[in-house]
Parts: structure tokens; sequence; C-alpha cells
């Protein structure tokens, strides 16, 4: 940054007068050069800067102390929303009105004294104005006001902290869903914990899908046959030094809009870097937290301190959030996003409410945290666990079974739910179709399933099985809609109508098949040859 005589450069003696008076200094120079210069001689004095430092209002050594904190500079914009401005004025009126006497804010405070300048401190092309501490002060001032740490908050109050919701490792279980989900080229599934396309990006960034959206086979079958541990290790690495991973554009309720760009990597590192700072056992406050930051460092995802050139959206309400009063709805929510989404689904941290079923108010760092802080794999039980396969062709995994071996069933079997931690699947001739279709034969379902049943094949199930390989489906089961009539002269005359096109088989004289969405038609048509036809529901009788 530059010096204290750089900074005083340029400006003309009655301003480098102000700044002598403030020190309680008297200018004898005749010119602003050699004004310059005997400031030069007078400030750079240990003694001098704190006497006239510790003469500060409190709120202008707050301002002081938050450029040290910033390694002595912050963008101008920054400064100056939580400092106050700098007017702009001419020589004449600045002699006439003297500011220096009756500055209007901390930031005038500053200026007037030369504790600060304004210049562009990045080389060409950045165009980022800053306000800066002069080296040469700063060196000065450093030994003297050591930066203070940072508040984060308060510990969590009993009634924030009274319904622990521990961190668990079931996004290994949800990747596996999912994963499973988009190689059978399906729609992705609803997941109990975390949306999908989140879980979707962080398994790109774990290198678990490509381009398109599929999995990389080598790659999806190391991570699912990994112990748990290391798997959950895996995904946290993945995240924490992701650039794809962008949790401001993945928060619920916000849509945006043009090219601008933010910069999550840095982002999530601060987040991170301050709840490190916390005390590992002690439940800590969420609203303090998140009002901590927006008190002293609200613009920790916006370092030029731009609130205006981001196109945010609140979904809901169709509110364009834009400037700093949006804070809540932005930076707020998305330290809330950070600690109940991302940091509670991948194990890092504890979430605890006031009641069952309400928003987390507290957090606190999980037993395996620090493990996978540092990218170990922490120790967490093994899967095992058979699976049991009823004589109605449905398959059961327990909560635990391998997801090596969920994956592959999934493969050739529809899920049906995962109710009390199991996992069932049913055999269906479209899921055998499907498994077909990417090379897996009846066959390799079966080997699956007598490796790994608890107990024998139901006889039935395997000969269902056999009999679709040899002969595909056998039998069709179909709602339809049967249209029943009086007498058959009735059936004879709707023959004869336009309608004729939609009746199928008949059943019997007075029976016969509708085709699928023709029941109104057909009513019709019955009403132009002199019938009132009516509609039944199933579970009415018909007449």
């Amino acid at each position: 940054m530059p010096d204290l005589s750089h900074t005083l450069q340029g400006h003309d003696l009655g301003f480098l007068k102000m700044i002598a008076n403030a020190w309680g200094l008297e200018l004898l120079a005749p010119d602003a050069r050699h004004a310059q210069q005997e400031l030069l001689l007078a400030l750079l004095k240990a003694n001098l800067v704190r006497e006239v430092v510790e003469a500060l209002p409190a709120e202008v050594r707050a301002a002081l102390q938050t450029l040290l904190e910033n390694d002595g500079r912050l963008p101008w914009p920054v400064f100056t929303r939580r400092f106050g401005e700098v007017r702009s004025m001419g020589a004449a009126r600045r002699d006439r009105e003297r500011p220096d006497l009756n500055p209007i804010s901390p930031a005038e405070w500053l200026w007037y004294r030369a504790l600060i300048g304004r210049n562009f401190l990045d080389p060409p092309p950045a165009t980022q104005e800053y306000a800066y501490i002069p080296d040469d002060l700063l060196a000065l001032l450093r030994p003297l006001y050591a930066p203070h740490n940072l508040s984060l908050g308060r510990p969590a109050t009993p009634a924030e902290s009274a319904h622990p919701l521990p961190a668990d490792d079931s996004i290994l279980d949800q990747a596996c869903t999912l994963l499973a989900a988009l190689r059978l080229n399906l729609e992705p599934p609803t997941l109990p914990d975390m949306p999908s396309i989140a879980l979707q990006t962080l398994l790109h960034s774990a290198g678990l899908l490509d381009e398109q959206n599929q999995p990389n086979p080598e790659a999806v079958r190391a991570f699912l046959e990994a112990k748990r541990g290391i798997a959950l290790s895996q995904l946290v690495q993945a995240w924490m030094n992701s650039s794809d991973f962008n949790e401001l554009l993945l928060l619920p309720g916000l849509r945006a809009e043009g090219n601008w760009r933010n910069n999550p990597l840095h982002t999530r590192h601060t987040v991170l870097g301050w709840i490190s700072q916390l005390p590992s056992d002690t439940w800590w406050s969420l609203s303090a937290f998140i009002a901590a930051i927006h008190k002293y460092q609200p613009d920790f995802q916006r370092p030029a301190g731009d609130y205006d050139s981001w196109f945010l959206w609140h979904e809901q309400s169709g509110q364009f959030l834009r400037g700093f009063a949006s804070w809540e709805a932005v930076e707020g929510a998305l330290l809330r996003y950070f600690v109940c989404g991302p940091m509670h689904w991948l194990g890092l941290l504890d979430l605890s409410a006031p009641a069952p079923n309400a928003a987390p108010t507290a957090f606190r760092r999980s037993a395996w945290a620090e493990a996978l802080w540092h990218g170990q794999s922490p120790p967490l039980p093994e899967e095992e666990g058979e699976l049991s396969i009823l004589s109605d062709g449905k398959i059961r995994l327990a909560p635990r079974a391998p997801r090596a071996l969920r994956y592959q069933i999934a493969r050739s079997c529809a899920w049906l739910s995962n109710e009390g931690g199991s996992y069932t699947y049913q055999i269906t001739p479209a899921a055998l179709e499907r498994a077909a279709r990417q090379g897996l034969k009846p066959s390799h379902l079966l080997n699956l399933l007598r490796r790994h049943s608890s107990t024998a094949l139901p006889p039935s199930v395997l000969h269902a099985i056999e009999r679709w390989e040899a002969h595909g489906c056998q039998a069709h089961i179909q709602s339809v809609s049967l249209l029943r009539v009086q007498t058959p002269e009735i059936l004879a005359a709707l023959r004869k109508t336009r309608a004729a096109r939609y009746l199928g088989e008949s059943l019997t004289p007075t029976v016969v098949l509708l085709k699928p969405g023709s029941d109104e038609i057909v009513q019709h048509a019955l009403l132009e040859i002199g019938y009132l036809g009516e509609i039944k529901t199933s579970d009415q009788p018909a007449v």
C-alpha cells in the first residue's frame, strides 16, 4: 500500500494545514511541497501517533480497528457504508465549511488526519478503489492496537438447544439412491433430507458423475464399495474444495439472473474458518451467530461490498433482493443454509431445535467433525445385513445393507420405499426390461439374490423370472372401461354411429370394452340414438 508521502501527494496547502491542526502541529512551510516534507517528519513518531489515536472518539477508533483487522485496507464502498462518507468539496468550500473541525462521520475524522487514504491498490485492469492506512503509519499502529478477536455470537440457551438433531451419514445412502436413478435414466427421486439438485452437484464435484449426469462406472464402484467413513470423507473433501458447488445458487427460494459471478469457494472457506473457532463441545446460537456476522463481517461473500449488481429474486414474493437492506434475505439465509444444509448433511454439524419438527436454532461440531475437517475417516459402523425375498416378489434390504448391493438391486428392480429404514424393491417386468436394455440379464439378478438372501429364493419368484426371460411378460393387468347395455339391439345401434371406433372387444352380447378416454364420447353417441347413459365410478355398481 502507499506510504504517507504518496498519500499526501497532490493535496493543496490548505488540506495539509488541516491535517497539521488535527495533530496539534503548526505548519510553517510556504507551499504544499515543503509542507508535505514537514508533516512527514512530524507525524511518523510512535508517541504522537498513540496520542492522536487515543484522543479519537470510540466510533472513530472502531473504524481504524476494522482497517487494522483487514490488513489495513477495505474497499471504499464497504468502508464508507459502515463508517460514513467523506464529502466531496472544492478547496474554497472546504476552507469555508471546515469539515476537519466538524466531521460528519468516522471516515471524515480519519481522512482529515491523514490516517486513511483513498486509491486503486490492485494492478490493472482492476478498478476497485480502497480505503487504506498508509504503510508507515500502519507499521506504527499495529503494535499499539492488536486486532480484536472477532465476535461470533454466544452459546445457545437451554430452549434453543432443547431437541438435538444429531448428524448422521445418511447422505451416503441417499447418494446411492440418486446414482441408481441416474444410471437408469429415471427422474431424480425425492430424497428425505436434501434436494436432489444439491446432492447431484456434490456428486459432480466428487467425480462420480460425468457431464451428462451419468455415473462414472469405476468411480461409482469404488465409492459404493468403500467403507462408510472413507466414503463420507470423500464427499466432505469434495464439497470443501469445490468451485462448482455454489451454495448461493442452490439456496431454496432464491433465483439468480445475469452474468455476475460470486466466489463460492472463498465464501465456504470463510464460513468454515469461523465455525472452526467455536468451542467444539458447546451448542451455539444460530441467530446470534448470524447477527454477529452481520455486525462485524457483513461482506464475507462480497469483498468489494457490491450489493447492487447481483441479480437475485425472491421466488415467492417476486421481490428483487438488491442493496444492503436485503442482507438478511441473502447473506443471512445463506449462513442458515450452510449450517442446516451441507454442513449438517455431510455430518460436520449437529443441530438442535426448541421443539420437535421446529426449525433449528442451535448447532455444534459433531463427533466426526474433527476427522472429516482434516480429510480423515471417522469410525462409522460398517455396512452389514442380508436381503430377504417375499413370495410376492418384494425384496427388502436392511438399513445398513451394503450400498453396492442396493445399487445393483436397484438396477433390476423397482424401488418402492424405505419406510422404517428398510429399503423395499419390487421385481417387475418393466424393471427387468429396463435392466435388459442396459445389458443386465435376469440371471444376473438371480445370482445376486442367491448370494445375498437370508432365505432360500421362493420357487414362485424363481420360476417367474425364468419364464420372463424365456417368454417375456405372459400376463397383463390393466384398468378398463366397460359399456353395459340392457339389450343387444342397443349395442348394435351404437356400432352404426361415429362412436363405433371406440368400441373394443365384446365380452357378452350386452357388454363391450371401451377404448381409453372414450367414456364421454360414447355417452354422447348414446344420447344421439335416444338412450341416456350414465358414467359410473369404480366404487359404484353398474346398472
